[in-house]
């Protein structure tokens, strides 16, 4: 009778053990569930926000710093006059643009490369970055940001995010056109950047394209204003 006693206990702790592990397996499941579901979006969201801001920044450093030390704002058109000195035609020259585009480009690159390796020198402007970012950490994500409340955003500890080129780096150089009193006009020069990034979590990603527009140069037109700038600077109909 002992035995049988005895072989029944052990099949019930026995049972018991298989219904705990499955009980815990369940609750991991589930709360992995959740986290995927409800608070990896807030996550990914504020990461999104705070990598494109960043990455913003860094965009302008490295276009600020090619133009200031590689344009001269009149090597980017070619004009014609006439007789009398007017201007006949304005438009870009294109031998400039390509280069300088090219060189925008390139630095670019390089800023956001030395920012994915946690080089950040250059930049200046530490206090947008984790203090970790020489570990690759660009920033950190309070865990308090998913109770969406400002008391206790920033509670909890830190998750960190990395950002990744997963793309090439396009730029193209545009113009605006402003009237700007009688018989003049401003050109303003500006450079549209876009570029595809990864955002990563310790427990996700999300890829990411940020646009941005930075001015380069200002130029004013005096005079007779022609009726057609080339290449769609402007055309008056």
């Amino acid at each position: 009778m002992k035995k049988i006693r005895l072989k029944k206990q052990r099949k019930n702790k026995y049972n018991l053990l298989i219904l705990i592990i499955i009980l815990v397996l369940i609750s991991i499941i589930l709360v992995f569930k959740y986290i995927n579901t409800k608070i990896m979006p807030i996550f990914l969201e504020y990461a999104e926000y705070q990598a494109s801001k960043i990455a913003t920044y860094v965009i302008s450093k490295a276009v600020d710093e090619e133009v200031s030390q590689n344009l001269d704002i009149d090597d980017l058109f070619i004009s014609s006059k006439d007789n009398d000195g007017n201007i006949k035609s304005i438009d870009f020259n294109p031998i400039t643009i390509n280069k300088i585009s090219n060189m925008i480009k390139a630095n670019i690159f390089e800023y956001l490369e030395d920012l994915e390796n946690g080089n950040i020198d250059k930049i200046k402007n530490t206090m947008l970055f984790s203090s970790r970012v020489n570990e690759g950490i660009i920033f950190e994500i309070p865990s308090g940001v998913v109770f969406d409340n400002i008391i206790l955003s920033n509670i909890g500890p830190k998750v960190p995010v990395k950002l990744n080129m997963v793309g090439d780096i396009l730029t193209d150089i545009e113009t605006k056109v402003t009237d700007y009193g009688i018989n003049n006009v401003v050109i303003e020069v500006v450079v549209k950047v876009e570029v595809y990034e990864q955002v990563i979590l310790p427990f996700g990603a999300k890829k990411i394209t940020i646009n941005t527009e930075i001015p380069i140069a200002l130029k004013l037109i005096q005079g007779e204003i022609p009726s057609y700038f080339f290449n769609n600077l402007k055309t008056n109909n």
